[in-house]
């Protein structure tokens, strides 16, 4: 019996603020949140990094922020630009979006090139890159090609999704960016991680992050079962699809 804890579920939240619409209130009552329920990371927009920054900096929440968000068409100098003054105002993570565009046009080396430059900047900077592959737009042969892209250009998460494609994290997605990246490659389920039995049914499957809007129910919720002796990871043969694509 896998028996997790509460601050568990919190070190696998990246608790999003991505929202176009997120006032700089909205972002200081998310920042502050996410420090009370002891998530590992915030993740921002570009905009946002330095007043997140502000919030956090004396305690144990990281920032995060996207760079080429959200459609990763960003030219390569600006996305790595981006990366740079994202760690110069206190990043110490950073989730690129990959060019889907030239992805799906078989352009594997400026796709590659484009990961590395960007990987690059945030290793020199100390941090760590997350990609995110926009899985709702591959098929699986195209899944696993972006994953070795991943491998080979040395970034340390690979992610399935940005928010704005037709669908976000899938349990069969999620394994196969599992079964094809390195374990010291992570994987992140961002989409649809929206309640405790999404967070454990991902955690079952081998992800080590996920992005989340619904943070204080889902830390509640866990501290609950925690006390009642019923936090516990499924086996992975056990593993539902997320709640939300189940009519998919």
């Amino acid at each position: 019996m896998n028996k997790i804890t509460a601050y568990d579920i919190a070190q696998m939240i990246d608790h999003s603020l991505l929202n176009p619409k997120f006032t700089r209130q909205e972002v200081e009552a998310g920042c502050r949140l996410a420090a009370e329920y002891q998530c590992i990371t915030v993740c921002v927009k570009p905009c946002d990094v330095e007043l997140a920054y502000g919030i956090l900096k004396d305690s144990k929440v990281l920032t995060t922020s996207v760079v080429g968000f959200p459609h990763g068409s960003n030219l390569t100098e600006i996305k790595v630009q981006e990366t740079k003054r994202a760690i110069e105002q206190g990043c110490t993570e950073i989730d690129m979006v990959m060019n889907i565009g030239r992805f799906l046009s078989g352009d594997y080396s400026l796709v590659e090139d484009d990961i590395t430059a960007v990987c690059e900047e945030t290793h020199k900077g100390k941090a760590i890159l997350k990609v995110i592959l926009e899985t709702a737009y591959l098929i699986e042969e195209q899944i696993i090609k972006a994953c070795g892209l991943c491998v080979s250009a040395k970034a340390d998460f690979t992610k399935t999704s940005s928010g704005y494609a037709p669908y976000g994290a899938r349990i069969s997605d999620l394994k196969l960016m599992r079964a094809h990246t390195p374990e010291s490659m992570q994987v992140k389920a961002a989409g649809g991680v929206r309640d405790l039995d999404d967070a454990l049914a991902v955690r079952a499957v081998g992800v080590s992050r996920f992005g989340c809007t619904t943070t204080a129910q889902m830390i509640q919720d866990a501290r609950q079962r925690e006390e009642m002796g019923e936090l516990i990871v499924p086996s992975p043969e056990d593993v539902q699809e997320l709640k939300y694509l189940r009519k998919v």
